[in-house]
């Protein structure tokens, strides 16, 4: 009488007599993934709203100078507080220089205004 090889388990089941290796110790824990999560959504969420305030400058009037280039500064402004809440979430100081990098939706808005 032969005998029947044991029926072969499929890869996405968990062997017992096989487990998987324990994970490096050095990961990213759940607080740094939360932290990441948050201050992408928040930076984005700012983000938007300083590309928002550039487009409706450059549908200004031309012959309201003022507006638009109010509305640029406050998109810079925007730019500025989104990099500044990212930076605080990770607890990391507010003064650096990624800060420069909130300038750009405002820069770029008077580029398109007046370029």
């Amino acid at each position: 009488m032969t005998q029947q090889p044991a029926p072969r388990r499929a890869r996405h089941l968990m062997d017992p007599d096989n487990p998987r290796p324990a994970q490096r110790p050095g990961g990213m824990g759940i607080e740094g993934v939360q932290k990441w999560v948050l201050s992408a959504l928040a930076a984005t969420t700012i983000l938007h709203l300083s590309v928002g305030l550039v487009v409706s400058a450059v549908f200004v009037d031309e012959s309201q100078d003022a507006a638009r280039i109010g509305l640029n500064l406050i998109a810079s402004a925007f730019g500025v507080i989104a990099f500044a809440v990212a930076l605080a979430i990770h607890k990391k100081s507010i003064l650096s220089p990624w800060l420069l990098l909130g300038l750009v939706p405002g820069a770029i808005g008077l580029w398109i205004c007046y370029g």
